[in-house]
């Protein structure tokens, strides 16, 4: 595991100089203030079209639970998920917080809790200041101008609106079977399993990508070891070519670890949130969703409101479609 995390922390640091030579952050089509980048290409109209379409009262729900000694990043420095009981029926008698005295308080019990994680854990999404390149994050921004000791005054959590659209499920672990270690996605593989799946992207899409990684996530040893996840060419295959919206994926960063390593190499993180401008959505939950075929569906979320913030935990939900 220690030489898995050192492969982790260089894809923060050597590809990334390389990439100076020829990569720079996008300008947002969308005016010099935009901070939300693709998720501009929703609107009422797109949003009330998909609700319209909806064909069932089945919801999947696509999040993972939250709890101690689930998967993390903690291993390279960021704080694991901590919960605490901050008060219990029994202590609540023994403390006498509210001054109501015993009697009232055997009667009326009372649990309170909290809890501490780091923002890029469990269902999150990934706001545009998460990766920059040479300085910059999407859009031009710079840490000098826009990073206070508060968080980003420019694309924080806070900016990323309800996300209502038509969703895709590429199940490339059903469709072309169990992934090798580290095994990069190719755009080959996403048009073969849309090709099974008989399905067709659409402009504005969310597009969910299944490697089956969910299923061992109550294990953080087995879900972090060399877990397969995209490539830059599939990655680049669905912004280019096909204009997706946003990405979401069951594994623990989207792409597969250890990184590509070539000339000119920026990671998918990079490429995706500081290049061009597409958020995404990582260690989501998709197994019910392939288990029932569901490739097609009504995509709806909302992240916390963390201001400043580089990432939101997430709740996302699809609800099947009429076939188009």
């Amino acid at each position: 595991m220690k030489g898995k995390f050192l492969i982790i922390a260089l894809l923060f640091t050597v590809p990334v100089v390389k990439a100076q030579q020829t990569e720079a952050v996008g300008v947002s089509p969308w005016g010099p203030e935009d901070e939300i980048g693709t998720l501009n290409m929703m609107s009422e109209a797109s949003r009330l079209q998909v609700l319209l379409q909806i064909s069932s009262g089945k919801i999947y729900d696509l999040s993972v639970d939250y709890f101690v000694g689930m998967p993390s990043f903690h291993s390279l420095g960021d704080p694991g998920y901590q919960y605490w009981l901050t008060h219990t029926p029994h202590g609540t008698i023994v403390d006498n917080p509210n001054g109501r005295g015993e009697e009232m308080n055997q009667k009326v019990s009372y649990t309170g809790d909290a809890v501490s994680m780091y923002t890029h854990m469990g269902t999150h999404i990934d706001a545009l200041n998460h990766f920059g390149l040479n300085g910059k994050i999407w859009n031009g921004f710079t840490e000098e101008k826009y990073l206070g000791d508060k968080g980003w005054k420019k694309t924080g959590a806070e900016t990323i609106p309800p996300i209502i659209s038509r969703g895709v499920l590429i199940d490339v672990e059903g469709q072309i079977g169990p992934l090798p270690k580290n095994y990069r996605i190719t755009s080959a593989d996403l048009r073969k399993t849309l090709k099974l799946q008989q399905i067709t992207l659409k402009k504005g899409d969310v597009v969910l990508i299944r490697t089956g990684q969910a299923r061992f996530y109550q294990d953080a040893g087995q879900y972090l070891d060399q877990y397969p996840g995209i490539s830059l060419d599939a990655v680049k295959w669905l912004v280019e070519e096909k204009q997706i919206m946003l990405l979401g994926a069951d594994n623990l960063s989207l792409e597969a670890f250890p990184p590509e390593i070539e000339d000119n190499w920026v990671p998918v993180h990079t490429y995706l949130l500081a290049e061009k401008g597409v958020m995404f959505i990582e260690q989501m939950f998709l197994e019910d969703l392939a288990a029932d075929q569901v490739y097609v569906f009504a995509f709806m979320a909302a992240s916390l409101k963390l201001k400043g913030a580089s990432g939101a935990p997430m709740r996302p939900l699809a609800i099947p479609v009429n076939k188009d």
